[in-house]
């Protein structure tokens, strides 16, 4: 990638400057292509762990791998010229101490030129936000529902309702005192998810949460209708691409068993015959 196209990319304190201003608009992505779709229109592509699901087949993204991580990221940054990348730090390469996740987080940057890492976590990850933003690496952080932890939150549920409440906006406080650059709220009730977004400095981005946070995201393979194995009440199809993928594929099969694929103008005609010479 290019100076030049390094410098027209959003940075973390662009993103800082948008809160309050114009929703931020944020998709996941883990491959070329579908970066090259949303590079100039998102103000910031996250390369999720999520692609553990919606690509791998995994049952969570507890079996996601650096090794992944990177292979994807690598992949998206091919396709990005003028939007920020964003890169998840997988299970288990960050919360034994600051120190690990600082020697992983160094790592993806490097390995895949991504602009900032996202972590999961309130209060109990701050000194290691604090420890890696005080050494050069950006960090989005991410609380409410945190995928990462659904063994110990007993699935995927709403976080932050009743006396809860309280600990979701500390967590917020915490890492944004700990120099996040902003704040994804996944999962969270509506007044909460405002309640967040007028106490704290930095952007909230909303998924799952409320239209007032300062951005949203979605997984792009659920907001276009290609990953259809569940789907969650905040996300709104886009599109229907899964089923039309289906139907095409349908029709490519009836059309080979009928034999009228290939047709005449998706074949080679035979070479002309050669003309004797004396």
């Amino acid at each position: 990638m290019s100076a030049t196209a390094r410098k027209s990319a959003p940075m973390p304190q662009d993103i800082i400057a948008r809160k309050g201003g114009t929703p931020l608009v944020s998709l996941t992505a883990y491959t070329t292509p579908m970066a090259q779709l949303m590079d100039g229109i998102c103000d910031f592509v996250l390369v999720g762990d999520s692609v553990g699901m919606v690509l791998h087949g995994l049952p969570s993204t507890l079996g996601v791998t650096m090794e992944m991580m990177i292979l994807h990221g690598q992949a998206v940054r091919r396709g990005l010229t003028t939007t920020m990348m964003v890169i998840d730090m997988p299970f288990g390469s960050y919360e034994e101490s600051p120190q690990q996740a600082f020697a992983n987080a160094a790592r993806l940057m490097a390995e895949t030129d991504a602009g900032a890492v996202k972590l999961e976590g309130g209060t109990e990850m701050a000194p290691t936000i604090k420890f890696l933003t005080s050494r050069g690496i950006p960090v989005m952080a991410h609380i409410g529902l945190t995928p990462q932890s659904i063994n110990t939150l007993g699935g995927y549920k709403v976080q932050g309702r009743g006396a809860a409440g309280d600990q979701l906006i500390e967590d917020a406080q915490a890492v944004t005192d700990a120099g996040a650059f902003a704040v994804v709220l996944e999962k969270v009730p509506e007044t909460l998810a405002n309640t967040v977004t007028d106490a704290v400095a930095i952007p909230t981005i909303g998924i799952g949460a409320s239209a007032g946070c300062d951005g949203q995201i979605l997984v792009v393979d659920d907001m276009l209708g290609l990953f259809t194995a569940f789907k969650a009440k905040f996300v709104k199809r886009y599109a229907h691409l899964g089923d039309d993928a289906k139907a095409a594929i349908q029709a490519y099969a009836d059309e080979v068993h009928a034999r009228s694929f290939p047709g005449a103008e998706h074949v080679f005609a035979d070479e002309a015959p050669r003309k004797a010479t004396k």
